[in-house]
């Protein structure tokens, strides 16, 4: 996430200023950087306090130019490098700015530190389905629920909560139904993680969709929807972020999966062969789970009626409501399968996201 673009904007003066002015600017942003950019637009480098003070200690005065105090190899990323990363080069490179800069080096962001590690309240809601049996993982959901189960020391409905909560959400809403009870008597209300929990609790399953059918009262902002398996390194927030700026009435989270096709493919027209493909990727979008929703999709859900989440989204198609996918490249993972469970807890969540996708 990047700074306001109101205050980065500030911060960017031209080549052709005085030493007074970037203290001026300085004072004024409280930022703690300059992005100095030349004639065409283009980065020149950043100045800092301490390159203005080392400048005064060297002779410069007030009207000197900022020629010799300018940092030109100042570290830029790209706006597609993952905040992640961002942040390791942050720690690493031991500087709490970081500009980002397009392919002509003309800065169209700033990462800040602070704001990187201090998310905003969010008044949103946050419904994760949790009442599935998940049958594909028995027995280890004989006498327990699948959100429940243990990965990386926790059950892993609490990781994707806490996650969540990172991120300024503070209210969520648990659809349950297979051994409900157990996941009421383990998060209660929530005050244990210091959130507030609601529940939806379905007589009969109702898909990943139909329990949204069930809420009162409905959500008045856009919300977060996520299964209660899928361990991932999403940000929720910048999902939602991107649902409101496409002004969609759903917003499905979406990345590739590539499968590579066993055999030699042979390419034909009729009897004739028009060439050979060997073993050929194919690469499609598969669904990841999450979810961004306007609280006017549902009013084409039926209480206790069931409904999966592609069937909502064809219900709006069908009323011509706009539906767009939110691609991501974060670790993910769904833990469906024991051999998926086995490997989350023998290499930790994060780890094992990393590795098992695709």
């Amino acid at each position: 996430m990047t700074a306001s673009e109101q205050i980065w904007r500030q911060a960017i003066l031209p080549i052709k200023t005085t030493i007074e002015q970037v203290i001026q600017n300085l004072d004024q942003t409280a930022i703690k950087i300059v992005l100095v950019v030349n004639e065409t637009g283009g980065l020149e480098g950043t100045i800092s306090d301490g390159d203005v003070r080392r400048g005064l200690l060297k002779g410069l005065d007030m009207n000197s130019p900022i020629t010799s105090i300018i940092h030109h190899d100042a570290l830029v990323v790209p706006p597609e490098l993952e905040r992640e990363l961002v942040m390791q080069l942050m720690v690493a490179n031991k500087i709490q700015q970081i500009p980002v800069v397009d392919e002509q080096h003309h800065v169209i962001g700033l990462h800040l530190w602070d704001e990187m590690t201090t998310s905003p309240a969010r008044s949103n809601l946050m419904v994760i389905m949790a009442g599935g049996r998940g049958t594909r993982l028995s027995p280890h959901t004989e006498d327990c629920p699948k959100p429940l189960l243990s990965v990386a020391g926790k059950p892993m409905l609490e990781h994707i909560i806490e996650r969540a909560k990172r991120e300024g959400f503070s209210h969520f809403v648990l659809a349950i139904h297979y051994l409900g009870h157990m996941i009421e008597e383990y998060f209660g209300h929530g005050e244990r993680l210091g959130v507030q929990i609601d529940y939806l609790r379905e007589e009969s399953p109702l898909g990943t969709a139909g329990a949204l059918g069930l809420m009162n009262p409905l959500p008045e902002a856009p919300f977060v929807v996520t299964n209660g398996d899928v361990i991932t390194d999403i940000r929720y927030g910048e999902l939602l972020d991107f649902h409101t700026k496409h002004t969609a009435a759903a917003t499905m989270a979406v990345r590739v999966h590539e499968w590579q096709h066993p055999f030699g493919v042979v390419q034909t027209q009729g009897v004739e062969i028009i060439g050979f493909e060997e073993k050929p990727i194919a690469r499609s979008h598969i669904n990841a789970g999450v979810y961004g929703l306007d609280p006017g999709v549902l009013n084409v859900l039926t209480a206790d009626e069931y409904c999966d989440m592609p069937t909502l989204f064809e219900r709006l198609q069908a009323k011509v409501q706009r539906t767009v996918a939110y691609p991501m490249h974060e670790p993910w993972l769904d833990v469906g399968r024991p051999d998926d469970l086995e490997l989350a807890n023998n290499r930790g969540q994060s780890q094992l996201a990393q590795k098992h996708v695709n």
